[in-house]
């Protein structure tokens, strides 16, 4: 009997803009995802990730049943969730009665919900009795933690989403939003469709598509952001475009501030930023002429080894014009991570408490201990992110417990990062997806449930909260994260509290929720007045929301009080300091680290997907074409890319939207899809002297190209996740091997690779088997002389694998003719002939990449439709291209000003 379909409305667990999302389902299986008109994040819209999520759940990449290592170098073994908890527990109490609390630690994620956080730390500090628990937010969101903590006095983003639409002027600062953001882009290139007028500024080295909607795009020298607003806020001031009735009634500090940035005038920030005087005045002027002003960023603030100052300096501008408080004003953070901000609610960094108290604040911890029924809370500072895996490394910490996050991907100097997992003597590893990099090091593994398996709460970057409901039980014995979580501490409670009344007496997120909220009344974020009940009736609500509160509170800080000890917002006045690599004679280039538009962190969920990787299906690192011919390189060529901390082997990409001396790689790749532990192999783990943030986003690094003639190319389609699984160990034997997926309704497993002499025969034959072009309707070349081979299985006239070794220049040609489905008489032709290059006018044929994932469209038929005579409005009705999320618009944009248009007789 088919089970009927069922709609559950849920939300998105990618960014932190906290989309609303339809599931539909039958009750065993997500059928299809589809936006939630309803939710006021998104309003119905998704982008090219959250469209796809229904495609993300593929079980041949899920952890489905507990697994236990015995000792290091033997492989683990399923066991059961007694069993495996047990484990866990007697070798984490003995660990603390042997080397104390201090010993052990927890490293949690972003995307848990906020039931999860709490559990989380109720564990490490009331039971354990250590802060040694840090979320991957410390990698993301802690710069803007401090900003907005120095500056107006707690962590509470004092603006909406409506802001953004409602906004005169709005600034973008390190962000390619278009990509990072593409919901909340939408809205703001909606709004300024409908008010041209609006200003949009954008501040970013690269050119990004953020910058097609621009007025005013500032490509600064990286780091140089304060620098960049000390002159903008040097030119207010001259030009008597501050408020000084909002500076003298609201604020602190000004004076100290005014004299430093009287040295930054127009020449010295114009040097210092690489910009021009002209446009840096006209920055200035958009801003203080504005009657409001907005400021978004992310990243590219936040991941630097000065990015508190860079937060309190563009905080600066908004208190010195009295733009807070007001619509479409104030600063703005945009969160990364899905529950980013639910983490530090709950106290989630190794130096906050629940309720945005400081674990180095004796009043709160005492607060947190009386109402959590414990004599005290640890007093020593926990440790961060970078400083937690170096003391592993060292030897210090000996148990550590991860959940929901994958820092062999996505830490910074990953040599060291591996070193220090595979030191550590007890890893416990909490994950829904056994395919991480971080898995391989779990000595105890944990299916955890994943999206549309779990229920609890998030919230999003305009402080929201939302309700996640559960669609379907989890598959197997995959389990929520706070039931795991609980489940491990009632174990661990006998053991160190002997006799004593259980503290982990939850048996529903719903009761963790309850018990948490009333840590935060009468907090800046009080929401002791929410409940399941009013966010399932009144829908999602933004905090505060305190007891009694009908609905929520939509913008902070309108009546000019802040919550600082005088109710004053402070002026933070610290100089410009270089990032902490600069460029030299030994690494004469700049490397920046982005996103790309439809992948998420390290992939472990998006890269089950096969159609996420149509726009980007490769690592690639992009230089400026003038780099390129400096250097004598072309596109395509494989070169070695070092740091100071490690190298890896990439191809390189001509790039026109950097400068040269500076280079550009996504964060994505790590050690599974990209041999050589991926892009943070060259990030530095220096941090911010207060946030502890590492400065992933600027590395120093030098290239070479590298000769590695014997090349190989396959594509197979069918069991894409268990052939990948088997295949990635075998191309550790290659200098370079990049592994993805391919294909929509036909997904495949694409892989290229490269070496500098032919591997043994016997390898060959192994990838040949798991290739399934052994046996069968295979077609077979080789010329064992020169190490070449080819092989094609056709199926029903359709192409299933291919396989070229020794030489794979014909690789895009074959690729289109996979794309086609059809086997045609030229490949058989050119496959059984000594021939490199692809026959006739075929050679010309190159793949198209996917420029619309929502919709699939490819980029040959965009141009195919430009050279017709489509305008952009003729490609939305005809390839329908643009319509879904819109995140490919900027792109046809672009091919539309390159291409020449057809014109009618």
């Amino acid at each position: 009997m088919v089970s009927p379909t069922q709609i559950t409305a849920s939300t998105c667990c990618y960014c932190g803009v906290g989309c609303g999302v339809l599931i539909e389902h039958d009750g065993e299986k997500i059928l299809g995802v589809a936006g939630d008109p309803s939710h006021p994040a998104n309003l119905g819209k998704l982008c090219s990730k959250g469209a796809s999520l229904h495609l993300t759940g593929d079980l041949d990449a899920r952890a489905l049943y507990p697994e236990l290592r015995l000792a290091k170098g033997l492989a683990r073994t399923r066991t059961d969730w007694d069993s495996a908890l047990d484990h866990a527990a007697n070798v984490f109490a003995e660990t603390i009665r042997e080397h104390g609390p201090d010993s052990v630690a927890f490293y949690i994620s972003g995307q848990l919900l906020t039931e999860d956080y709490y559990a989380f730390n109720k564990l490490a500090r009331a039971l354990v009795g250590t802060n040694n628990i840090d979320s991957n937010s410390r990698l993301c969101m802690s710069s803007a933690v401090v900003g907005y903590k120095r500056s107006l006095g707690a962590d509470a983003p004092p603006c909406n989403y409506e802001d953004i639409e409602q906004s005169d002027c709005v600034l973008i600062a390190g962000s390619n939003m278009a990509y990072a953001h593409p919901v909340l882009f939408r809205r703001l290139e909606e709004a300024k469709a409908k008010r041209p007028q609006m200003k949009v500024i954008v501040i970013d080295p690269r050119r990004t598509d953020t910058c097609d909607l621009a007025d005013l795009h500032l490509a600064i020298l990286p780091g140089s952001d304060v620098a960049l607003f000390h002159g903008i806020l040097h030119i207010l001031m001259w030009e008597g475009w501050i408020d000084r009735r909002y500076i003298d009634a609201h604020t602190e500090g000004f004076d100290a501030l005014k004299s430093l940035v009287h040295a930054y005038n127009p020449q010295m920030v114009s040097e210092l930023c690489g910009i021009s005087v002209e446009s840096l005045q006209q920055c200035a002027q958009l801003i203080g002429q504005a009657p409001s002003f907005l400021s978004l960023w992310c990243m590219g603030l936040n991941q630097s080894t000065a990015g508190s100052a860079k937060n309190s300096a563009l905080i600066n501008l908004h208190l010195a014009t009295g733009q807070i408080g007001k619509v479409g004003s104030g600063p703005f953070s945009l969160t990364g991570q899905p529950n980013a901000m639910g983490g530090r609610e709950t106290g989630s960094l190794s130096n906050l408490l629940p309720g945005h108290r400081e674990a180095g604040n004796a009043e709160h911890r005492a607060e947190v201990a009386h109402y959590w029924g414990v004599d005290g809370l640890p007093e020593s500072t926990g440790l961060t992110a970078i400083e937690l895996f170096e003391a592993m490394r060292v030897g210090q910490i000996k148990a550590l417990w991860i959940a929901c996050t994958n820092p062999a991907q996505s830490l910074p100097d990953q040599n060291k990062v591996h070193e220090a997992l595979a030191a550590c003597p007890f890893v416990v590893v909490q994950e829904a997806f056994f395919t991480t990099e971080t898995c391989h090091y779990a000595d105890l593994l944990l299916p955890a449930a994943s999206w549309g398996e779990k229920e609890g709460t998030v919230t999003n970057s305009e402080r929201r909260i939302s309700h996640v409901r559960r669609a379907m039980p989890a598959p197997a014995e995959a389990r929520p994260d706070w039931a795991i979580t609980t489940d491990f501490a009632r174990r661990l409670e006998p053991l160190l509290r002997p006799g004593l009344p259980s503290l982990f007496a939850f048996d529903s997120p719903d009761a963790l929720f309850e018990e948490y909220k009333h840590l935060t009344a009468k907090r800046d974020l009080d929401l002791s007045g929410l409940s399941y009940a009013i966010l399932d009736h009144q829908g999602p609500q933004q905090w505060p929301f305190p007891a009694g509160a009908t609905q929520g509170t939509a913008r902070l800080y309108g009546d000019g009080q802040f919550p600082t000890a005088n109710g004053r917002a402070k002026f933070q006045a610290e100089p410009f300091r270089a990032a902490k690599e600069k460029r030299e004679t030994r690494y004469s280039l700049t490397l920046n680290t982005g996103r790309l538009r439809d992948q998420w962190h390290g992939m472990s969920r998006t890269g089950s997907a096969a159609q996420l990787f149509g726009h980007a299906p490769e690592a690639l690192l992009s230089l400026h074409p003038d780099e390129l011919r400096r250097r004598r390189l072309q596109s395509g060529d494989l070169l070695k890319v070092r740091s100071r901390r490690g190298s890896l082997i990439v191809p390189v990409v001509a790039d026109e939207s950097i400068r040269s001396g500076q280079a550009y790689m996504p964060m994505h790749w790590g050690n599974r899809f990209l041999k050589g532990l991926g892009t943070n192999v060259l990030t530095q783990p220096a941090f911010d002297p207060l946030s502890k943030q590492p400065e992933l986003k600027h590395a120093g690094i030098e290239v070479e190209k590298v000769e590695l003639p014997w090349s190989f190319f396959a594509l197979v389609e069918g069991d894409v996740q268990s052939r990948f699984e088997a295949l990635r160990p075998l191309f550790e034997a290659f200098a370079y091997a990049n592994l993805t997926l391919t294909g929509r309704e036909r997904p495949a497993l694409l892989i290229r690779a490269a070496c500098a002499v032919a591997p043994e025969a016997e390898l060959l034959a192994q990838i040949d088997r798991l290739l399934g072009l052994n046996k069968g309707p295979v077609l077979a070349y080789d010329d064992p002389r020169k190490a070449v081979g080819k092989r094609v299985r056709i199926e029903d006239g359709r192409i299933t694998a291919i396989r070229l070794a020794g030489e794979t220049a014909a690789r895009d040609w074959l690729k289109t003719l996979w794309n086609d489905g059809q086997a045609d008489a030229d490949l058989r032709r050119w496959l059984l002939a000594p021939v490199s290059t692809p026959p006739g006018s075929a050679s010309s044929k190159t793949a198209s990449k996917t420029l619309c994932n929502c919709l699939n469209v490819g980029e040959a038929a965009v141009c195919a439709g430009i050279a017709r005579g489509l305008d952009l409005n003729g490609l939305k009705q005809e390839l329908k291209c643009g319509t879904s999320c819109g995140s490919c618009v900027p792109e046809i944009k672009r091919l539309l000003a390159q291409q020449p248009v057809a014109v009618n007789a």
